[in-house]
């Protein structure tokens, strides 16, 4: 458009985009006869308002880092967020939004980072967005703190529904965010009174305003203002004016507005509008009824964001050109990998060294590197030495000290789990996040997200096996690595010693996508043999850890974690019985399966016998063993030592049932 607008046409552009945006929040679900038209209907205005009144972004380079990150907490409107990719110029076209929730579009269901240009977290699971949007604001605060205002400095905005705070990860994140005085993260609680059931009040009476300012966050309910483009710009510009807390605004919206018939329902919630519904409504907005009818002139007037965002980053270029900071260091940071070199001082260790907790030789990796990954961030849920997770020589992230890399989240472990998926998203932070493995239950649900959207992030789960001890069944995890190994997307190692462990580590960092590595809590004896092939064959998921005393083996014995011991002191036995066999580490399923047939099979051959030897449940090693060592049930309170001798985990049980494989044929 060019010119200069007067006030009464930009009203009137401002109003007919909010319609244009209605208009597609019908039109899309009811093409796909499947989605949720009626929230995206209510915060049509407010998004407008946020995209092109209130955030620095730049469409024409979306991953400008410097940007204002927007986050769709209730995902399930995610019509909303691709209306306005598509009308702000980041590469959606028509087209795509015509192809809402069909097979290979660029628009499905629910927004999935790295699928469509401009999502910048993976929502639709509720309280997850608001979560991940905690972790985006610490990693822009310690980008800020730790490098320059000059080379960032912007704000999180986040959409959330009744459905995101009544969920327990937003408890869980709110009070982190709290704490730590998140001042540049502004969230907007959509207050519709709406869910798939009916009225919240059949399940809700929570003050979200007084939770919130319990947490400690700066709280302003605007009430009934959602169809008020100025009174939501202006909310929006207060809150960013509060710098030492993090803003809740709560806003008294109308689901399906303005639907004569559907507005403040439970069916505007998820069920697609009718042709005549439809119709009907854009009538009152004064709109053709047409489907996905968007004029030219809204097109235009959205997309001057373009050349407005192009200087804006301009001028951040301009300042990142002249800044006089460690730039190679700054950009390692916000790729969360390690320098040039970073892994040069991971060290080998070798008998003498140990015995040794992999738990405790994540410690020593992480702080044999530390220097050399500048995002790098460990922190735990309240178990901080437990899980190697406390850096030497690192700061706490706290108020006082914003710039600091370790990160105490408390005994939160989904909210962990959901933060670190928010700050690998945004860049600029390598997490660590560290507890004890049976409670990787509580985080599962941020775990899966993190896979999905290949978050890199790293998590150090500890006391892995009923070899943790006198805690008993409850803290001694039985069914917990099948299970994660079941979740695509995660790379999971269970590393046998110390130099496995280095190994893993180095893995994860330069890897994409989420890694986790389980760890013994018990001491555990350090491998020349790993000194030797580790280093090759961890890479690889699994490698010969000691080749057969015979060219000919009789049986393969295949270990992982604490009991690759347990092999290795069988295969002794066995052989002063005159039987060969050949040990195998398979630290990473993953990564094993990722080898060629060839190589698969010259570590295990499939033709011959192969006993399976690991303190979990035996539920999938029938793909690689023809029997196994394991346990298919709750543990006890005792002493580690004990478990895993009444359980079976000993060198003599090990050749007693490899014997009996071998008799068995």
């Amino acid at each position: 458009m060019g010119t200069t607008l007067s006030n009464s046409e930009q009203r009137r552009l401002d109003d007919l985009a909010v319609s244009v945006i209605r208009g597609l929040a019908m039109d899309a679900p009811r093409a796909a006869n499947s989605g949720h038209p009626g929230t995206a209907m209510a915060l049509a205005p407010l998004a407008h308002v946020l995209f092109n009144r209130v955030m620095n972004h730049d469409p024409s380079t979306p991953d400008w880092p410097d940007r204002d990150r927007f986050i769709l907490s209730n995902g399930h409107a995610s019509i909303l967020i691709y209306s306005m990719l598509y009308l702000n110029g980041y590469g959606l076209t028509l087209d795509d939004i015509k192809a809402f929730r069909t097979w290979g579009s660029l628009t499905p269901g629910h927004p999935e980072r790295l699928h469509t240009v401009g999502v910048e977290a993976t929502t639709g699971p509720l309280g997850q967005g608001i979560t991940n949007s905690v972790g985006m604001a610490i990693a822009e605060r310690m980008l800020r703190n730790n490098y320059s205002p000059d080379v960032c400095d912007h704000y999180t905005y986040v959409l959330a529904g009744d459905g995101c705070l009544e969920e327990g990860i937003s408890h869980e994140a709110a009070s982190l965010a709290g704490h730590l005085g998140l001042g540049r993260l502004i969230a907007v609680y959509d207050d519709n009174h709406i869910s798939i059931d009916g009225p919240t009040e059949l399940a809700l009476s929570d003050n979200a305003e007084e939770r919130f300012s319990a947490y400690g966050w700066s709280v302003e309910n605007i009430g009934e203002v959602a169809n008020d483009l100025d009174a939501l710009e202006a909310a929006l510009l207060r809150a960013k004016a509060v710098e030492d807390k993090p803003s809740l605004i709560v806003l008294r919206s109308h689901i399906g507005y303005p639907s004569p018939h559907l507005t403040d329902t439970a069916k505007a919630h998820g069920d697609p509008f009718s042709l005549d519904e439809i119709a009907e409504t854009k009538a009152i907005m004064g709109i053709p009824n047409e489907p996905f009818w968007v004029p030219d002139e809204v097109l235009e007037y959205c997309r001057e964001v373009i050349s407005r965002g192009r200087a804006t980053r301009g001028a951040w270029e301009q300042r990142l050109a002249s800044w006089d900071g460690d730039k190679a260091h700054f950009e390692a940071a916000l790729e969360g990998h390690g320098l040039p070199g970073w892994a040069d001082g991971l060290p080998v260790l070798g008998p003498d060294d140990g015995p040794m907790a992999t738990r405790a030789a994540i410690k020593v990796a992480i702080d044999a590197s530390s220097a050399m990954i500048p995002g790098l961030t460990p922190g735990s849920a309240d178990l901080t030495g437990n899980t190697g997770m406390a850096m030497a020589g690192s700061t706490n992230q706290e108020p006082e000290t914003p710039g600091g890399h370790q990160i105490h989240y408390g005994i939160r472990e989904h909210g962990m789990g959901g933060v670190m998926t928010g700050m690998a998203d945004h860049g600029g932070a390598l997490p660590v996040g560290g507890t004890f493995f049976v409670f990787s239950d509580y985080m599962r649900g941020s775990v899966r997200v993190a896979a999905l959207s290949r978050a890199h992030v790293i998590y150090s789960w500890t006391h892995d096996s009923i070899g943790l001890g006198q805690d008993g069944p409850t803290h001694q995890p039985i069914e917990q690595l099948a299970a994660i190994r079941a979740m695509p997307g995660l790379r999971v190692i269970r590393p046998a010693d110390a130099n496995e462990t280095i190994q893993a580590w180095k893995i994860a960092v330069n890897s994409d996508g989420p890694t986790a590595m389980i760890l013994s809590r018990q001491a555990l004896p350090i491998y020349t043999e790993t000194a030797e092939r580790g280093a090759e064959g961890t890479p690889r998921g699994g490698y010969v850890l000691r080749p057969a005393p015979t060219s000919s083996p009789d049986l393969v014995l295949i270990g992982t974690g604490s009991e690759v011991q347990l092999c290795l002191g069988a295969a002794d036995v066995l052989a002063e019985s005159g039987i060969s066999a050949q040990v195998v580490s398979l630290p990473c399923w993953e990564l094993f399966a990722e080898q060629s047939a060839d190589y698969r099979s010259s570590v295990i051959p499939m033709d011959l016998p192969r006993l399976s030897v690991e303190a979990a449940s035996t539920f999938g090693w029938e793909r690689y063993a023809s029997a196994s060592v394991g346990i298919d049930h709750f543990g006890a309170s005792a002493s580690g030592e004990v478990c895993m001798e009444m359980f079976g985990f000993t060198v003599d049980n090990v050749v007693e049932q490899a014997k009996a494989l071998l008799i068995a044929g």
